[in-house]
């Protein structure tokens, strides 16, 4: 397969490898607008899921395979059939298709996990690309834990799956153990080996903090597709993140000999937001590219020279990460509906009529109360209409006090299927009052794994974001429910009615699955 020596081909794995990341567990529609977004990005491969894992994983897949047009739609599976068929079905009506199926390739994995024999390994890996082909000709080969694999036994499994039909084979840091200059040195030992017959790809895990740095070094060294991550999100200490590997090409040219990608950086940021909005897990403020911070300068040293030349301590313009620099808009409580809809154009925002009308409708009450609207605000405010499932449980009033005992209270007003229900309730602190009563209405008991908050913009009217990660009853792993509001009690009444409401539509969802009446 001929290689393009120039283009750095980027493999997405949020939606996979991402997930797994403890607490990142999304619904149906949230993967769909995350996929969607990647889209815009210009995402050369999605990797949509695990297809075997779950029928709510096969779903995922198969819903992102119809939704997404131009980017390759991918599914996981092991060297196992059915692991093989499953993905192959998921993927059956996605415009562009991939199969990746791999399996482990180190000593201590093959003795002690899989117990195989070398060359049990190597047949296995064969009967895999082979039947993965009967569904689609573009298949992916990982050898796992390659990063502590023998080299020798690489070559040689590497080259029985070409031979099968592997169009790009994946070498994976799966423990993040290597240093760049081993990983460098591997790959190019690796890509002088296989020539131009496939396409070599690295995933390089963040154990040691060098997963970025791997993926560069083994860019520089002939890897031409590169699987990571919008934040670099994923399992443990994470994967390498996609909008550092992606500026870095973008930056250094120069070093890379003009190597580059199809993304459309401008779409990074806000692909950030949209990820960390959906799984709760915030970049850090200093985080490089999309951090709160990334283009923040305190010194005065700094100021002064930013301010006579931007170069002077910015080596990224903002904008061409998709970071508004004046990010006010001058839309209020008399803007119409045409002025709403031209602002979220100006900011590559497309929602359907029905999605309008309600993301209208909740910008007119905030503009009520907020004296500045910033662009975050109006992300936060549609954030959850582009996701939105069916609600079962809304949000009508919320009124808190102290009782005589010094418990606080909570009274609060449910809209359950055209009924309004109204309960009030006591707790150990005002969230745990709002929570237990939330349950009252319900009748179904939530574990509270994770609660927080934070400032969607500045300001003393600033709206806060409230995320909250619960477990109801036999749910696992943790629900995720987000809420917005300038009142943070609100926000997290919201956040947990959001929750509740995902709990029970991934619930029926499931129950409906295992019954084949989707």
């Amino acid at each position: 397969m001929q290689k393009n020596n120039d283009r750095v081909i980027i493999f997405d794995t949020t939606l996979r490898d991402g997930e797994q990341s403890p607490g990142a567990s999304m619904n149906m529609e949230e993967k769909i607008q995350i996929a969607l977004q990647l889209e815009k990005l210009k995402v050369d491969v999605i990797e949509a899921g695990f297809a075997a894992a779950s029928p709510g994983d096969f779903e995922a897949i198969e819903n992102i395979a119809k939704e997404v047009k131009n980017s390759t739609i991918c599914s996981l599976a092991r060297a196992i059939d059915s692991d093989i068929k499953s993905a192959g079905d998921s993927i059956a009506k996605a415009n562009l298709q991939r199969i990746h199926t791999f399996i482990a390739t180190s000593p201590i994995h093959m003795e002690y996990k899989l117990k195989m024999t070398p060359d049990e390994v190597i047949k296995r890996a064969v009967r895999a690309v082979e039947y993965a082909k009967t569904f689609t000709k573009d298949v992916e080969f990982s050898c796992e834990d390659a990063g502590r694999s023998d080299v020798s036994f690489l070559k040689e499994i590497l080259d029985a799956v070409i031979n099968a039909g592997a169009t790009t084979l994946n070498i994976p840091d799966t423990v993040g153990y290597r240093m760049p200059a081993e990983m460098g040195s591997l790959i190019k030992e690796l890509n002088d080996f296989v020539k131009q017959r496939a396409i070599i790809s690295v995933h390089c895990h963040n154990d040691l903090g060098l997963a970025v740095a791997n993926s560069m070094s083994c860019i520089e060294n002939g890897a031409r597709q590169v699987e990571c991550t919008i934040n670099g999100l994923g399992e443990r200490a994470g994967n390498a993140a996609m909008e550092e590997i992606v500026m870095i090409l973008k930056t250094r040219k120069d070093y890379f000999g003009g190597v580059d990608t199809n993304i459309n950086t401008k779409e990074l940021f806000p692909a950030s937001r949209l990820v960390a909005n959906i799984t709760g897990i915030i970049p850090q403020p200093n985080k490089a590219i999309v951090g709160k911070n990334a283009f923040a300068h305190e010194s005065g040293i700094h100021q002064d020279g930013v301010l006579k030349n931007s170069q002077t301590y910015e080596i990224i313009k903002p904008s061409d990460v998709g970071v508004e620099e004046a990010n006010t808009i001058v839309l209020g409580k008399h803007s119409g509906r045409a002025a709403f809809r031209d602002k979220l154009d100006s900011m590559g925002i497309k929602l359907s009529d029905d999605e309008l009308n309600d993301a209208f409708a909740r910008f007119k009450l905030l503009s009520d109360k907020k004296k500045e609207i910033y662009d975050e605000d109006i992300r936060a405010i549609i954030s959850d209409e582009i996701t939105k499932i069916p609600q079962t449980y809304e949000l009508v009033n919320l009124q808190l006090s102290d009782c005589m005992n010094g418990f606080p209270s909570a009274a609060i007003s449910v809209k359950v299927d055209d009924e309004i229900k109204i309960e009030a309730g006591l707790g150990k602190g005002t969230i745990d009052a709002v929570f237990k009563t939330i349950d009252r209405i319900s009748s179904i008991e939530g574990y509270l794994a994770d609660y927080q908050v934070n400032s969607v913009t500045k300001g003393k009217d600033a709206l806060a974001k409230v995320t909250v990660k619960v477990v109801f009853e036999d749910s696992k792993p943790a629900v995720i429910g987000h809420g917005v509001s300038i009142d943070t009690m609100v926000a997290s009444a919201k956040a947990y009615i959001g929750a509740l409401n995902s709990y029970i539509y991934m619930k029926d969802t499931l129950s409906n699955k295992n019954k084949g009446t989707i």
